[in-house]
């Protein structure tokens, strides 16, 4: 319930913020004096979902250890960021619930527990919960990003960081509770490693009989096996069409268009945004399927990325398209490519007689080498510095810590067993 009320007081934001209803409503209540509605308007993501979340367990504590047990206890809790773990959890079982109601066919999935001292390379981290947690988590990043570049917010960044701290809490949890929890995750020789085998893993073509922890085209067509029913097929379509909202509200909100409401605009977004996937087919063309041709291919790749910058150029200098537009175009076109490429993947027996699933596929890898690039910088940066990993190995084994176990004590341990 946590998780579904985030997305719909996120959403429901970002209509207000699209549509200026935020903006009217709070400077109307500030004109009219009314404290309670302004105060209302800026608090709700803080009460509703950041201290009304915590109060359950905190009372908890206090009746079961006292006040003062109870704080300390608390305290620690955050300290060994168990509420990174719960939330991250959390997220786990959002998932499998929302898709057993949509698409039936629950079972057992092992976890594959080992010893708590083994390294999980970055790539089945990656595999495990890129679709549970690091595609929300964007998603919610996103909406996020977008209530700060239009919502209205009267306190200004002090207002803006109270308001979403916990939202932004959620994100930064599910992006990398993994790697946080995973012992030498930010070591530098581990990360890598894990680097090397994340990229041949994402580039290894998939065939028959190779698995998805071999190659990410076997575990992407596992990751589509759940879309059985039509049932399914329709719900999953109703959902994607919530990502179509970033770039209908995104493209009235840029300076080159003014105060034109008209429909002709959204149209044509679309006709850019057709243009910048013809231009993704060309950079992306193989060589290998046209030998005969490479030298033409790699002349009109050329040609093709010197008029894109000149257009663009051009553009910006001749029109009122400024440099932020840019990047809010981005922002408005990823979320329309990802429910483009949902709806193919749910209507995969029509995209498949069309003859363009290969482009799909390729289209959906770009999208994962995205994703895992956004959460592998974070890693590296901090995989840099050496006293992180030491201080993450503290976090881990502080029981261990605490008590002084050494490896040799145990083997001196079994060693007076022994002789005894």
């Amino acid at each position: 319930m946590t998780v579904l009320t985030v997305y719909v007081f996120l959403y429901g934001r970002a209509y207000l913020a699209f549509s200026g209803l935020d903006s009217g409503i709070a400077r109307e209540a500030k004109m009219s004096g009314n404290i309670s509605l302004t105060a209302a308007l800026n608090a709700q993501f803080l009460v509703q979902i950041g201290i009304f979340t915590a109060v359950p367990m905190i009372m908890g504590f206090i009746l079961e250890l006292g006040l003062l047990k109870a704080v300390f206890s608390f305290i620690t809790m955050q300290l060994q960021l168990c509420s990174v773990f719960f939330t991250f959890s959390l997220g786990t079982r959002t998932h499998y619930f929302g898709r057993t109601i949509l698409h039936g066919g629950a079972k057992y999935k092992a976890t594959g527990r080992g010893f708590v001292v083994r390294h999980i390379k970055f790539a089945e981290n990656y595999r495990l919960y890129s679709r549970s947690h690091f595609v929300k988590a964007l998603e919610v990043a996103l909406l996020l990003i977008v209530f700060i570049a239009y919502g209205y917010s009267d306190g200004g960044a002090i207002s803006y960081v109270l308001i979403t701290i916990s939202s932004w809490f959620l994100v930064l949890s599910w992006l990398f509770a993994p790697y946080i929890f995973n012992p030498s995750g930010f070591e530098w020789q581990k990360t890598v490693e894990d680097f090397d085998d994340w990229t041949s893993w994402l580039l290894y073509k998939g065939g028959v009989g190779v698995k998805g922890e071999n190659s990410w085209e076997s575990w992407w067509e596992e990751e589509q096996s759940h879309i059985k029913t039509l049932r399914g097929r329709i719900l999953e379509t109703i959902l994607s069409l919530r990502f179509f909202l970033f770039q209908y509200g995104i493209v009235y909100k840029l300076h080159l268009t003014g105060k034109d409401t008209s429909i002709a605009l959204y149209g044509f977004s679309w006709v850019v945004l057709v243009g910048l996937v013809m231009i993704f087919k060309i950079f992306t063309f193989s060589a290998k399927k046209s030998i005969n041709f490479q030298l033409l291919l790699r002349f009109i790749q050329g040609i093709t990325a010197i008029g894109l910058i000149a257009a663009l150029s051009l553009v910006v200098f001749f029109t009122d398209l400024s440099i932020p537009d840019l990047f809010a175009s981005i922002l408005a076109f990823i979320p329309t490519g990802w429910a483009i490429l949902s709806l193919a993947i749910t209507w995969k027996w029509i995209i498949k007689y069309l003859g363009l699933w290969d482009s799909v596929r390729e289209f959906a890898r770009l999208y994962d080498a995205g994703m895992g690039l956004v959460i592998f910088t974070p890693v590296v940066v901090m995989s840099w510095f050496p006293f992180i990993s030491t201080f993450q190995s503290r976090l881990l084994f502080n029981q261990a810590f605490s008590r002084g176990l050494e490896i040799s004590i145990i083997l001196a341990g079994n060693k007076a067993n022994v002789q005894g």
